[in-house]
């Protein structure tokens, strides 16, 4: 019989196909999950993945495996979901947190909808930080975190919010007269970097490894959180790709925003723990639906409309 942590560490790997984005998602170590695999090989008395100084995959023995766990697994955490509802409710306190201005001001229209459906549920709010947003999700600190996507291994609710890249530099920099640029001017200039305590996929989507040309792109710094993000490029240590709302959420004369022409649109959804999944979060969630669809015509100039 598997252990849960096994199981995770199978279902996991199976997914990820990288042992270190495996050991982030489980909060565990490389080497614990080195171990829990080549435990689970014994056990079976074959080969799970076959693994080389660059590639993982699974190989037959371990794909049949692990197609066979998947609906068995699904099966016990809705089980245990069910269980958890009809003892609970649409009750008690859920913790709900919020990455960046725009998606603080969709909240608190998603707080006053849910309190007015469901009163007898309280709402905790925090506001998240762009390094610690993830981790907060992960260990249960917050119940359902509204951020930037994309972010893996969590359930991902409904886009909310879509907007352009625009591109923040210094007052005075050699761009800032440009009506717009090109992520091209990555490998000119040093981009900050965002904190490696975000998911890798969340870090490349806002800044890429290269360029649409290849080219490489050029790392500046690194900050934890938005205001550090904009003091480094206030003096001169590196520019960075933010979403619309930031040039109305925060105007500074020490900086200029320039639209992004060539970079994807930000996008903005509640994620929550599938294992977290009860019915307060998927009440939640469906209020943060309603408040987005119901936002103004002016309010989705302002960034808080889905597009």
């Amino acid at each position: 019989m598997l252990e849960r942590v096994e199981t995770e560490v199978l279902l996991t790997l199976a997914e990820e196909l990288h042992f270190g984005r495996t050991a982030e998602r489980l909060r565990l170590t490389t080497s614990q999950v080195s171990r829990i695999v080549k435990s689970l090989e014994r056990r079976v008395g074959a080969s799970l993945f076959a693994r080389t100084s660059r590639v993982v995959t699974l190989t037959s023995i371990g794909a049949a495996l692990v197609a066979d766990l998947k609906p068995h697994v699904r099966g016990m955490d809705a089980a245990v979901r069910k269980a958890v509802e009809a003892g609970r409710g649409v009750h008690g306190t859920l913790k709900v947190a919020f990455l960046g201005a725009a998606a603080g001001q969709l909240l608190l229209k998603a707080v006053a909808l849910f309190g007015a459906r469901h009163p007898d549920c309280g709402v905790s709010l925090h506001e998240a930080q762009v390094h610690d947003a993830c981790a907060r999700l992960l260990d249960g600190d917050v119940d359902v975190l509204i951020t930037a996507l994309p972010v893996r291994g969590v359930r991902v609710g409904p886009v909310l919010l879509s907007e352009p890249q625009i591109l923040v530099v210094p007052r005075g920099h050699r761009l800032a007269g440009e009506a717009a640029v090109s992520r091209e001017v990555f490998a000119d200039h040093p981009v900050v970097q965002m904190p490696d305590t975000l998911p890798e996929e969340t870090r490349l989507h806002r800044v890429p490894a290269t360029t649409p040309s290849g080219r490489r792109v050029r790392l500046g710094p690194m900050a934890n959180t938005f205001p550090e993000i904009l003091g480094l490029v206030s003096s001169g240590q590196g520019i960075f790709p933010v979403g619309e709302h930031a040039a109305r959420f925060y105007p500074r004369p020490d900086l200029t925003y320039i639209p992004l022409a060539d970079a994807p649109p930000v996008q903005w959804a509640p994620v929550w723990r599938e294992a977290n999944e009860t019915g307060s979060v998927r009440a939640f969630v469906q209020c943060a639906v309603q408040a987005a669809h119901d936002a103004s015509p002016r309010e989705a100039a302002d960034g808080t409309h889905t597009q």
